[in-house]
């Protein structure tokens, strides 16, 4: 009986035993769980995000040549610890293939890494996209070939193979110094997403950066497969990148690389340190060419660029000379203070010698006597005379007659001292004397010594730009425009055009006509004949502007020709500039603008012909 009863109560103890250890069992099991639910554990993520770049806008030209274009770079890393050591070769060798990196950099960063600290390093930088795709190609069929072993981390596997990362982008010119300075550069820097990014200094690329770099980058996520890569299905989020406004421009790129071809030879045959043209439509101010010989490669700028990186036409400001005189005279001719006929006495005392000129004429003003370089053969001109054979003396007594303040504010209505519009940074204003300083003597009437300067050019400063802004009067009915650059822009597939340049009236369409006939009979019998095309209107005024520094001038010349060159259909204003021609030596009278300017001037009207911008008139 004793027995039974001890054999009742083993049982029962192992029953509650076995109990007691399943009970014990669901309790840990529910913690583990528990647990397990409410802390963060550190396995591989379920769902996976990816970033896709959006880049910097292009720049094209208004024949649709890209000027400026970014493109993605990429980065290639790997992790030497999960590389299999024996596989290394294999591994190097494709890459190599597949990269164009070659083998000895590439055995260098891995034995590097593996003999000091393995781990993560960075193989390239500069990987572009097509290379990046096949890349991604071999990352894959690097895992198929097991080059890559598992680790095992925080208890949990992982294997991490060739990795293929955008990196930022890098900024392209494709036809190199094409177009430059005017299109300007760019600087590197590190976005806050660690990405390299591009942002404008100068030029277009400046003036438009906020533009060209309005980009929203893309977003790709979704739940993440075997491989690592994402699967998608209809959970997963797709944005697509927006990248930067593409600009367009009002310059064609033919038109403008034939005119950087001929200016390049001027500048050799010349003598100059820099030439200048630009070419722009006299009702609208699209401006279709702005070139300079002093051009740089943006992808590339060497030391010796340096002193072609500003923009000469509108960040250089100097003395414009006798390219001033129409205005002056427009401005007399506009408050009606020229007589019809009135005839000017040239100041040309002394005898003619044997060819029946007489001496240059000489005017005394104040301490000052002011020449002119053309021999008349009579002592007295008209102003047709004054303009045709660039006399200052004819300029200045006109001149005197202006009110100061009739003076200077035409001067502004002319747009000097005045940013012109363009669509350019670093825009310079030029210079002018007082008002104060124009009244002197006024009310006595005594001739002022300031408004005699300005009247030809001295004495006050301006720029290519502005020079060229204002002579859109003389072929544009009295009307001035801005000149502008780019034409639109297209962002997100919206085009935006720019505003147009309004215009706005600055002298009489009578004062204007009349200034611009006078501008012909310049090119048919004046300083400006060699310019004459037959077929073509055309007419300009020609300045030779002595260089001063340190308050006195020296023996170096900035000589220009400003005018325009019309058809039945279209109208330009054009502005040629050759700064310091020789002045010295055997082609010294290269500085004359009649020597320099205006042959190239008529070359430049020849490139419009060839290239269908002016169509010459047979009859």
């Amino acid at each position: 009986m004793t027995s039974n009863n001890n054999i009742g109560s083993t049982k029962m103890k192992k029953i509650v035993t076995l109990l007691l250890i399943i009970f014990l069992g669901i309790l840990i099991f529910i913690s583990v769980v528990f647990t397990t639910s409410v802390t963060k554990r550190k396995l591989p993520r379920i769902n996976i995000s990816k970033s896709e770049l959006a880049i910097r806008g292009d720049i094209l030209s208004s024949d649709n040549f890209k000027i400026a274009s970014s493109k993605k770079i990429f980065k290639i890393a790997v992790d030497t610890r999960y590389l299999d050591e024996n596989k290394i070769d294999l591994f190097v060798k494709l890459l190599s293939v597949y990269s164009n990196i070659s083998k000895k950099k590439l055995y260098k960063k891995i034995y590097k890494s593996l003999s000091k600290r393995p781990g993560y390093i960075i193989l390239s930088y500069n990987i572009n996209a097509r290379t990046a795709k096949n890349l991604k190609e071999l990352a894959f069929k690097l895992r198929r070939l097991k080059v890559f072993k598992s680790l095992y981390r925080n208890g949990n596997k992982y294997l991490v193979g060739l990795e293929v990362i955008e990196s930022g982008e890098k900024r392209l010119y494709s036809y190199k110094d094409t177009l430059t300075p005017v299109v300007g550069y760019i600087r590197k820097y590190e976005s806050d997403k660690g990405k390299t990014k591009v942002k404008g200094i100068k030029g277009i690329e400046k003036s438009f950066d906020n533009l060209l770099n309005n980009s929203k980058d893309g977003i790709i996520s979704g739940k993440k497969d075997v491989l690592s890569y994402i699967s998608f299905n209809k959970n997963s989020l797709i944005k697509n990148r927006v990248d930067g406004a593409n600009i367009k421009l009002n310059i064609p790129l033919r038109l403008q690389k034939n005119i950087e071809l001929l200016i390049d030879k001027s500048k050799k045959k010349y003598g100059a340190k820099e030439i200048i043209v630009s070419i722009m439509e006299s009702d609208t101010g699209r401006v279709i060419t702005l070139a300079s010989s002093n051009r740089f490669n943006p992808s590339r700028i060497l030391q010796k660029d340096m002193s072609s990186l500003n923009v000469f036409a509108i960040e250089t400001q100097y003395e414009p000379g006798s390219i001033l005189k129409p205005i002056s005279l427009s401005l007399a001719m506009d408050k009606n203070l020229i007589k019809h006929n009135e005839l000017f006495y040239a100041y040309n005392k002394g005898p003619k010698n044997a060819e029946g000129f007489f001496p240059k004429g000489r005017y005394p003003l104040g301490k000052y006597v002011i020449k002119d370089d053309h021999r008349f053969k009579k002592n007295y001109i008209t102003l047709n005379d004054t303009i045709i054979f660039s006399s200052n003396i004819g300029t200045l007594q006109v001149a005197q007659r202006l009110k100061a303040d009739d003076f200077y504010d035409g001067l502004l209505r002319f747009g000097f001292t005045k940013k012109t519009g363009i669509d350019l940074p670093y825009e310079k204003r030029g210079y002018l004397p007082s008002r104060k300083k124009l009244r002197s003597g006024e009310s006595r009437g005594r001739d002022n010594v300031f408004k005699a300067t300005i009247a030809y050019g001295q004495g006050m400063t301006s720029t290519f730009m502005q020079v060229l802004k204002a002579y859109t009067v003389f072929n544009n009915d009295g009307y001035i425009v801005s000149p502008k650059i780019v034409s639109e822009y297209t962002i997100n597939r919206k085009t935006i055009h720019t505003v147009k340049s309004e215009k706005t009236r600055v002298i009489s369409s009578k004062s204007a006509n009349k200034m611009k006939r006078m501008l012909i009979n310049t090119v048919k019998k004046g300083t400006g004949r060699g310019t004459y095309i037959k077929g073509l209107e055309i007419g300009g005024k020609t300045g030779t502007a002595q260089l001063a520094r340190g308050g006195k001038y020296q023996k170096r010349y900035i000589s220009s020709f400003f005018g325009f060159a019309n058809d039945k259909k279209s109208k330009y204003t054009i502005g040629v500039t050759a700064v310091e021609p020789n002045s010295t030596g055997k082609y010294w009278y290269y500085y004359y603008a009649s020597q320099s300017a205006v042959p190239l001037f008529k070359d430049v009207i020849n490139t419009l012909v060839k290239l269908n911008y002016l169509e010459i008139d047979e009859k």
